[in-house]
């Protein structure tokens, strides 16, 4: 009788521990079918620019053979995507800096050219991505040359950056310029979160701008490493006169702008680490690219590129720069993409992904991550971008990359190079009207307006109806 009682007891128990573990599966599956879980949502992703300033197509690899290692960009490539089709909307500095910040043509900012010392800039009633994503609670910083206003209104600190330190302006508007007079007046100044630190840099201070740019941002990611942030990282480097610290001076065995490229590669390197060390890397977008093409002018003190013509014109030696991106959660490593966008469309893409509103204010950019990521079927939502230099609007490629539209207009050509910090000469020269198909025709050398009299009017279409749009009038600015 006991032995039976025993028995009776542990069947009422098992009985009774089924019944409990089928009631909490019940639960379960209501609880996620009703959409109650309780799971944390997932992280907004970091998002990380390095910005360099008139790199040239092959100064890295994997998109050049440099006689110089590159190794940390090469991992970051091997680490996400490679895009070879990667526009910018004028190539030079301060309009194309404002395209990347606003998701707006220079046409619509009158952000063209490159604004001198003490200058207004981009005028602010133009949101930039950090004032898009603080609401959002992202921390903000950018160490760097900002290049988008020098005055209360227009420094960093009031456009959405937490923190900040660089240049205002670029680095050879100041009294060491090898030709121009016309920056004696005002000393470049060096700035750390709205308060001058520097108030007339020297040549010792510039060799340490990549250094100091770097060690700001990791720190930055370190110290912000638990909550959503934006880093922006526009190198002074390349842009002449060109420096490196010393510990870089010789290093690579092939002169001044090789040690810089690897003192700029180091930096890449030592931000990975950081993002990596934080624990954070896979929840970041890293983007690495450059304002514009490379300055040519400068010999070997400048960049390459194997497309036509460089800085300051809209020819692809201009306006097209390398870029990686980089996102183990969406991006496939070790890809390559001939996806034609540009650097308006960073802005709504990239606000996009965290869940951000976009500005009150009017953006031409457009959300491109299906395309970004290599989506089955996605194709550029834009049928064309366009292209200016200063305020003048020259020209535009098909949303689809394949035809290059120059509309009539002047454009300078090298006719001699400098050497060692002194520029050479340009020549001026002019374009017709003219259609290039770049895909067969990468380097924009064979007209092809008559061959394909459709597209050529399909493409005038586009650039009447942008001019009516964005350059009915004009205010005019320095175009270096």
């Amino acid at each position: 009788m006991v032995y039976l009682m025993k028995s009776f007891r542990w069947i009422n128990l098992f009985a009774a521990f089924v019944t409990i573990c089928v009631i909490n599966m019940i639960m379960v599956i209501m609880v996620s079918r009703d959409g109650f879980c309780s799971q944390p949502a997932p992280r907004p992703p970091n998002f990380v620019i390095i910005f360099l300033d008139d790199s040239g197509w092959t100064d890295f690899r994997p998109f050049g053979e440099t006689d110089y290692p590159t190794v940390n960009v090469e991992k970051l490539a091997k680490e996400g995507c490679r895009y070879n089709r990667f526009y910018v909307p004028q190539a030079i500095c301060s309009a194309s800096r404002s395209a990347l910040m606003t998701g707006c043509y220079p046409g619509r900012t009158k952000m063209v050219g490159a604004h001198p010392p003490r200058a207004r800039g981009l005028d602010p009633q133009f949101a930039t991505l950090a004032e898009v994503l603080k609401p959002q609670g992202y921390k903000t910083a950018v160490f760097g040359k900002w290049h988008l206003g020098d005055q209360n209104e227009t420094r960093p600190p009031a456009r959405g950056f937490d923190e900040s330190c660089g240049l205002m302006v670029s680095n050879d508007m100041w009294k060491f310029h090898p030709e121009s007079r016309n920056f004696d007046q005002w000393p470049l100044q060096f700035w750390n979160n709205g308060t001058i630190t520097i108030d007339d840099v020297t040549p010792s201070d510039q060799k340490n701008l990549t250094a100091w740019y770097t060690e700001h941002a990791v720190s930055f990611i370190e110290r912000h490493k638990s909550e959503p942030f934006f880093l922006y990282v526009p190198h002074s480097m390349p842009h002449v006169p060109i420096f490196c610290s010393k510990r870089f001076e010789g290093k690579s065995g092939k002169g001044l702008y090789a040690d810089v490229m690897m003192e700029l590669d180091w930096s890449v390197g030592e931000i990975l680490q950081s993002l990596e060390k934080a624990g954070v890397a896979d929840d970041t977008v890293v983007l690495f690219t450059s304002d514009n093409g490379p300055w040519i002018s400068y010999g070997n003190h400048a960049g390459n590129t194997p497309f036509r013509e460089s800085k300051g014109t809209i020819f692809d030696g201009g306006i097209r720069s390398a870029c990686i991106m980089r996102y183990p959660r969406a991006i496939s490593p070790e890809t390559v993409s001939e996806k034609l966008f540009s650097s308006i469309d960073l802005l709504p893409t990239f606000a996009n992904l965290a869940g951000a509103t976009l500005p009150t204010n009017t953006i031409d950019g457009k959300n491109v991550w299906d395309l970004l990521t290599g989506k089955a079927g996605a194709t550029n939502p834009h049928e064309y971008y366009c292209f200016s230099t200063g305020d003048t609007f020259e020209g535009m490629i098909s949303g689809d990359g394949r035809w290059k539209f120059h509309l009539p207009h002047d454009y300078r050509v090298l006719v001699e190079s400098g050497q060692d910090g002194t520029p050479g000469t340009y020549a001026r020269k002019r374009i017709e009207m003219s259609l290039f198909d770049i895909k067969v025709d990468p380097h924009e050398l064979t007209n092809v307006l008559e061959t394909y009299p459709d597209v050529a009017s399909t493409m005038q279409r586009y650039a009447e109806a942008h001019k009516a749009l964005l350059y009915a009038t004009s205010k005019k600015s320095s175009n270096d």
